[in-house]
């Protein structure tokens, strides 16, 4: 699974109508990036207080939001490299502090299993993020758009993480049911548990597997590269 070059634009296109009129009401690009910053801001801020499923749903906004601030630039003209270096920063910035929410959330319930895979996610989300930026800062991957290479982008990684969140939220239950006496020993992870657990760990899981492939990517450029034309 991966989200095609063709798709982003299409998913772009849809969203112009929405930025625009956004900027009609005053609002430059920089001005939506802290907005959907700041709504992700929120979101982490009830994911600590293990408000899950309001957590999650603020989460989405503040990732469909962020969709904006590069709609408008590129439709208005006023795409720049700072607009695009503020971008970059603050959708990282936005994820480690998600991350960070959860692990603030299930630490408090004691969930430590939940917490390290929320840490190991964050770890490998950064570095799925960090290949691109490395590679396209090195010009591997120009005209190619390394977005589009691998399974867990941040757009795949955002509606998996706020899908699994929201149906945490909608279950209802805690995630961690301390010992009874009766069938638990130490402590029964219950299915809203489970969810969060799964959910992290195919974050965290799909986000290596993208690593190694865009490792690949740049490695099979860097041998094109340096391969002889024979005439």
């Amino acid at each position: 699974m991966s989200i095609s070059n063709e798709s982003r634009t299409r998913i772009k296109q849809v969203f112009e109508p929405i930025a625009l009129g956004l900027g009609r009401l005053g609002l430059t690009p920089d001005g939506l990036t802290l907005i959907g910053f700041g709504i992700t801001v929120v979101g982490a801020a009830l994911l600590a207080g293990q408000l899950w499923l309001a957590g999650g749903i603020v989460v989405f906004l503040g990732g469909v939001f962020d969709m904006f601030d590069g709609t408008l630039a590129r439709a208005t003209g006023k795409v720049s490299p700072l607009g695009a270096f503020m971008d970059s920063v603050f959708d990282r910035l936005g994820e480690g502090i998600v991350y960070l929410g959860i692990v603030i959330g299930t630490v408090v319930a004691n969930f430590d299993e939940a917490a390290i895979l929320a840490t190991a996610a964050m770890g490998a989300a950064f570095m799925v993020s960090y290949t691109r930026s490395k590679s396209e800062g090195l010009g591997f991957t120009s005209g190619t758009r390394m977005g589009a290479v691998g399974v867990m982008p941040r757009e795949v990684r955002l509606v998996i993480l706020c899908l699994g969140l929201i149906v945490l939220g909608v279950l209802g239950t805690p995630i961690l049911q301390p010992a009874d006496g009766s069938t638990c020993v130490e402590s029964c992870i219950q299915p809203g548990g489970l969810v969060l657990v799964g959910v992290l760990g195919i974050i965290a899981g799909g986000s290596i597997v993208t690593v190694i492939q865009r490792i690949l990517h740049v490695r099979n450029q860097a041998r094109s590269a340096t391969t002889p034309t024979i005439h």
